[in-house]
């Protein structure tokens, strides 16, 4: 059935305090109504506003309705504007709910399906109390109890008729239309769609936004560096004194190697050697930490952070464990992380492959990056 979506945006907020009513204040940067818009995009919406508001509401480029001196005044207003266009059903939702998902819309209109009414909401699982004066005067059992939510969603001919016989002063639309005999399906609701109704709650739909926003990536490497002659290694950093070195072009850092390669992976940016190619002569000998510091660089300036890494170091000798705390510590310095965030660990192959046969070094490394 073709739906339409009033939003009520034409209240002041008075509980909310500051210079401009809530629906209009900043969240994440952007008008509160933006969110609640965005979250119907697609969709036919009428806006409903306070006449003062209509120059800052023409900017949202969507359908407006000025509303009434209560809200039920305003969605009547709002209905009315749909009368007669086609609509067979609307979802009438509050300004000052930004963070209602698609899912949960896409719940209320399949509930039309079958009833005259459908709204979200959430069980009662806190104890109820009646108060008077600063005191605790009763309890309120709360079995049957649910908190009620929007888009409130109904065939569009029944509220509208609902509403025009209603005499007012109802607190939502549920109420409306119980009055007129509509019978009205609870669909499960939605922590997040919380209501703007104190400066706290602002601090908490950002945080439910940045987690919306959170994007992870993780990234995996690999490298092995075969011994030849010398006296020392470098593994992550660090200089191990052993019997042998690491035949590479650059130091022969495998752990570094494979941590570096693990960055890149997670931003879908291949390997070293895309960055850093082996034929280029100026990368002969180079330290590991400036290809180390270029991927996470390259993650920065896309506006990932690294969550945590993990280096595991396959080899019989020389031993890691007396080595391991300095080369969390080298990595985090230059990576600029606290070193709680970055894990080395070693392990042997049981005398197996080129590892147990002491012909090289192999180096696993994963990169969890993190932007939001």
């Amino acid at each position: 059935m073709r739906t339409a979506v009033i939003i009520v945006a034409a209240g002041r907020g008075s509980r909310m305090g500051g210079e401009v009513p809530k629906q209009w204040q900043s969240l994440a940067g952007k008008p509160v109504l933006e969110h609640a818009l965005a979250a119907f995009a697609g969709m036919q919406v009428v806006l409903v506003i306070h006449p003062g508001d209509r120059a800052r509401a023409e900017a949202l480029g969507v359908p407006l309705v000025e509303g009434g001196a209560t809200r039920d005044a305003s969605v009547l207003a709002g209905l009315q504007a749909l009368d007669g266009t086609g609509v067979e059903a609307v979802l009438i939702h509050d300004g000052a709910r930004p963070l209602v998902s698609r899912s949960l819309i896409g719940r209320l209109v399949a509930a039309l399906a079958h009833h005259d009414g459908a709204a979200p909401a959430l069980p009662v699982t806190d104890a109820l109390w009646r108060g008077a004066e600063g005191f605790v005067s009763g309890t309120v059992d709360r079995a049957g109890l649910w908190r009620a939510q929007t888009p409130q969603a109904f065939r569009l001919a029944p509220i509208l008729a609902a509403h025009r016989a209603h005499p007012g002063g109802a607190a939502d639309d549920v109420e409306v239309a119980l009055a007129a005999g509509l019978d009205v399906k609870i669909v499960e609701g939605e922590e997040s769609n919380l209501k703007l109704t104190y400066p706290g709650d602002f601090a908490r739909a950002e945080a439910i936004l940045r987690g919306r926003d959170m994007e992870v990536r993780l990234g995996n490497g690999y490298d092995v560096h075969a011994f030849c002659a010398g006296d020392h290694v470098w593994l992550c950093g660090v200089r191990v004194p052993h019997d042998r070195g690491l035949l590479g072009h650059s130091d022969a850092d495998v752990g570094m190697h494979a941590l570096t390669d693990a960055i890149y992976g997670a931003l879908a940016e291949g390997d070293i050697g895309r960055h850093f190619p082996p034929s280029d002569p100026q990368w002969k000998g180079s330290a590991s930490h400036v290809f180390l510091a270029h991927a996470i660089g390259l993650a920065a300036k896309r506006g990932y952070r690294l969550g945590n890494c993990d280096v595991t170091l396959v080899c019989e000798r020389p031993k890691i464990g007396p080595h391991a705390a300095a080369m969390q510590s080298e990595l985090a310095r230059i990576m600029g992380l606290d070193a709680g965030r970055v894990s080395v660990k070693a392990t042997t192959s049981e005398r197996l492959g080129f590892t147990g046969r002491e012909e090289g070094i192999a180096a696993l490394a994963t990169a969890t990056l993190v932007r939001g």
